[in-house]
């Protein structure tokens, strides 16, 4: 009897593990099970290679790198693998990988043409389902950025949300100059003039005095849009659209301003040879050497020279000025979107890894886990509660990347980002050098928040931009760049052959493609 249950309960046995071998569910689990008991996932995911990991380490295997794939293996059951990629040349290799189905299953640019270009070729995996089960957090903390993702009623990229707000450029003056001339701090393009030419005038930078300094940077329209877009009258959200914001040069009203800055140049009051400055480093170089009185920039680019030529003089020299008058005498100072990159899934990946991917994305979203990534797991809060930047030497020392952000690719909305008080007093203490005072960093958030605008941003690109919009953005600047530097007396012709130019390539197509959009949508 004895003999016969045994035999029994090893048959039972037996079949048990024959029936369980026949059914997908039951396969062997390689890896032990996860918090929420699921099963072991690979995915790959792209990272920016900037050259910059500690030693020896490499960009995808480091200890941030080690950190998250513990973490989302305990959770999740998730072993990541990352693929790194040159910051560089970012956007051309995802195209190759994509193309050559080589591509991460987490992929992402900051290029809504190429988000776009994928999402209307079926190039990439559809994320509205997966979203709505898996996506809670992303929702919660990111979802002010999340629209410009959807197409239609269906999502197909995960915005990252930017975190301190920001305008897109500011302009600085030599307020000790203003003060040396009697005059107060240029409020308006006409108060702005007067100033420019008094700069010249005085010499106050010396023989190579340089009123407005500019650099010829050919891939940027910082040195001029605010300026040109102080002249253009938006008569409503339609406007907006169309000309936002690499278009705004050739928006009605610019040319305008591209005269006025015609008449400065020719006037001695621009650098005279500003576009042969691509790299910038005659523009930093005059401004850190006094010669230059003003300037239109990226928010803190100009920063490093500005502490070099404060540490020199022994005083503060530049602070932030809005001199951009509308034609209503307001201001507008366009500020970026809250959301960042576009992260996408490629539509190759198989429905457990798109799963997998987005808890991995909606992971990274919690405020904690997201300060943890950009400040490293081993942050400290300064007494203003603020994560403190760790240095370079102490990322080395514990292996972390130089550039701890890039790995954080859904959440920059810490806590503190917008609180401006705390924002300029952090900024303040973290000083190398003690370049500026705590009451500049506070007028520096009051000044930049004049005007304060956003260009409305729709989750499409037509036909045309597509084809024509890269090249004719590049050509914009060119084109600008040829208006002001025009001989006396050939503006006009500079300007309307320029213009042509830009017709012949698309420039008009696009226009009208942006105009039509917009109707559709408001019929």
């Amino acid at each position: 009897m004895e003999r016969n249950k045994r035999f029994t309960k090893l048959l039972t046995v037996l079949l048990t593990v024959l029936i369980c071998l026949s059914l997908v569910g039951c396969k062997k689990d390689d890896g032990k099970t996860s918090k929420d008991g699921s099963k072991a996932v690979s995915i790959s995911v792209m990272v920016w290679d900037r050259g910059n990991a500690a030693p020896g380490t490499t960009t995808e295997d480091n200890g941030l790198t080690q950190w998250i794939k513990e973490q989302v293996k305990e959770l999740y059951n998730i072993d990541v693998e990352y693929k790194a990629v040159p910051r560089s040349e970012s956007d051309n290799k995802l195209n190759i990988m994509m193309t050559g189905g080589s591509a991460p299953d987490i992929v992402f640019t900051y290029d809504q043409n190429i988000f776009m270009n994928y999402a209307n070729s079926g190039a990439l995996a559809d994320l509205t389902e997966v979203y709505a089960q898996y996506g809670t957090d992303i929702e919660k903390y990111c979802g002010a950025a999340q629209s410009v993702g959807n197409i239609g009623d269906k999502k197909y990229a995960v915005l990252k949300q930017r975190g301190t707000e920001a305008p897109r450029h500011v302009a600085y003056v030599r307020k000790d100059w203003c003060d040396q001339l009697d005059m107060g701090i240029p409020s308006t393009k006409e108060e702005l003039g007067q100033y420019l030419y008094a700069v010249k005038e005085n010499k106050l930078g010396g023989d190579n005095t340089i009123p407005w300094g500019m650099s010829g940077r050919a891939d940027t329209e910082k040195m001029y849009l605010n300026f040109l877009g102080s002249y253009v009258d938006l008569k409503g959200e339609k406007d907006a659209y169309i000309y936002s914001e690499a278009y705004m040069a050739i928006a009605p009203g610019s040319k305008e301003g591209l005269k006025q800055l015609n008449t400065w140049y020719n006037d001695g009051l621009i650098t005279q040879d500003f576009p042969t400055d691509t790299s910038e480093d005659v523009f930093m170089a005059d401004i850190a050497n006094g010669k230059v009185g003003f300037l239109l920039d990226d928010v803190y680019h100009p920063f490093d020279s500005f502490a070099v030529l404060n540490t020199n003089l022994g005083y503060e020299t530049f602070v932030p000025v809005q001199p951009f008058d509308l034609p209503d005498g307001s201001y507008r100072t366009p500020f970026e979107p809250r959301h960042g990159m576009y992260v996408m899934i490629p539509a190759s990946a198989s429905e457990e890894v798109v799963e997998a991917c987005m808890k991995y994305l909606n992971w990274m979203a919690d405020p904690e886990i997201a300060t943890k990534i950009r400040y490293t797991p081993d942050y400290v809060l300064n007494d203003l509660g603020v994560a403190v930047e760790p240095s370079a030497e102490e990322k080395e020392a514990k292996g972390y990347p130089g550039t701890c952000d890039d790995l954080g690719i859904v959440n920059n909305d810490f806590k503190w980002a917008n609180d401006y008080d705390v924002l300029a007093k952090t900024e303040y203490l973290a000083q190398a050098t003690p370049w500026a005072s705590l009451e500049w960093y506070q007028n520096f958030y009051k000044v930049r928040e004049i005007g304060k605008y956003r260009y409305p941003v729709y989750s499409y690109v037509s036909e045309s931009e597509q084809t024509y919009g890269a090249d004719i953005k590049s050509r914009m600047i060119e084109f600008v760049y040829r208006s002001i530097c025009a001989p006396a007396g050939q503006f006009e012709e500079v300007y309307e052959n320029g213009y042509k130019e830009l017709v012949n390539a698309g420039l008009q197509l696009i226009l009208d493609s942006r105009a039509e959009y917009y109707d559709s949508l408001n019929k």
